[in-house]
């Protein structure tokens, strides 16, 4: 394509995307190149240009990097859905102890499987519970009819950081699979984004994000929804912290795991972010309930 775009004389940068995560396609330069309308999914704003930048040569040395196909990629879809998306974060955390405890002593059976238990993996099963339990969250708005469609599927994507980028591959039926076949399945495709070996059939058809920096660090911070998602959750580092017991009359020392979720203010009210963030600390907080409602 790329050799296709120079022939034609036509700037990559300016053409919208019609495939997965506005990823170019052929017909979409063509049609470019023909003077049609960019190609955009249907329901996408027009975006206003961006400002012409400064001459910066005019205060010191610079250089230019050509763009990544992942990040223009991600240049393209950010800003679609920070014109789109009225956002708003709810920010939560949860005592982690215990299942923290619980992912130790069960890591070695993962491994036997060929997986990692991680957290990221727990918080799958945990979301798929919660977006059982709160259905507006799995859904996605229809501006063009009014609607709201609700999925009856699970399909979780997971950020991954990879050399070249963030990608996000889908894991699927999340609901319908145990935790440590979830583990396995996500070091598989993992793996795979960090090797760019993703198809874009795995990277299509997710219903909600999950976005876990906890290995790098931070107390918090605000994903973006990825449209047409309604609702990201994204984790930090857990740090012990002393908290009180009541009963004991002392402090203890608590794994306390603070996370965050961004949702579309369209569908989503504050109060069904913050039930639906209670759900994910409690279900956490007491990996005993994960049986009922998982």
């Amino acid at each position: 394509m790329k050799v296709e775009a120079r022939e034609l004389g036509v700037d990559l940068l300016q053409v919208a995307g019609s495939g997965p995560a506005y990823r170019i396609s052929e017909s979409d330069v063509r049609r470019y190149a023909e003077g049609g309308a960019p190609a955009a999914p249907a329901g996408v704003p027009v975006t206003v240009p961006a400002p012409t930048l400064p001459d910066f040569s005019k205060f010191g040395p610079t250089r230019r990097e050509a763009m990544s196909g992942v990040r223009r990629a991600t240049v393209r879809s950010m800003a679609q859905a920070w014109s789109t998306i009225p956002m708003v974060t709810h920010f939560d955390q949860a005592d982690v102890s215990e299942i923290e405890a619980l992912r130790k002593r069960y890591g070695p059976r993962a491994e036997k499987k060929g997986g990692k238990l991680t957290m990221t993996a727990i918080l799958l099963k945990v979301a798929a519970a919660a977006l059982k339990a709160f259905p507006k969250f799995n859904a996605s708005i229809d501006t063009s009819t009014n609607e709201v469609v609700f999925k009856d599927y699970i399909h979780i994507a997971v950020a991954v950081d990879t050399s070249t980028g963030l990608l996000v591959p889908v894991i699927r039926d999340v609901d319908k699979k145990g935790v440590i076949a979830l583990a396995v399945e996500l070091g598989e495709i993992a793996a795979k984004a960090r090797d760019r070996k993703l198809t874009p059939e795995e990277m299509q058809g997710a219903s909600f994000t999950i976005s876990n920096l906890g290995g790098i660090g931070g107390s918090g911070f605000t994903p973006i929804v990825n449209w047409p998602e309604v609702a990201i959750m994204g984790v930090s580092r857990s740090e012990m912290r002393p908290v009180w017991n009541a009963e004991k009359g002392t402090f203890e020392p608590r794994l306390i795991m603070p996370f965050s979720l961004t949702y579309d203010h369209r569908l989503i009210d504050g109060a069904d972010a913050a039930r639906f963030c209670r759900f994910v600390a409690e279900m956490l907080e007491d990996p005993f309930l994960l049986g009922f409602e998982g």
